[in-house]
């Protein structure tokens, strides 16, 4: 189960990004939103330059089942 509707409408990196900023409103500390937020611009940025399709799309899954972990955590 994902976290939120639409994670399987997460194709590009940055449809990801946006996902995964809302996911943070989730969060219940401000704290916390703060601390996974600037944690996804990081790798948002870090990962600018990824140009293999295949990588991509394996790190946009892994990400949306790291956000479904945190959120049930």
């Amino acid at each position: 189960m994902s976290p939120l509707v639409g994670a399987e409408l997460a194709r590009t990196p940055t449809q990801l990004y946006r996902y995964l900023l809302r996911c943070c409103r989730l969060l219940p500390s401000t704290a916390m939103q703060t601390h996974y937020k600037h944690a996804i611009r990081q790798s948002y940025n870090s990962h600018a330059d990824e140009d293999d399709p295949e990588r991509i799309q394996m790190m946009i899954q892994r990400a949306i089942s790291d956000a479904d972990w945190i959120l049930n955590k």
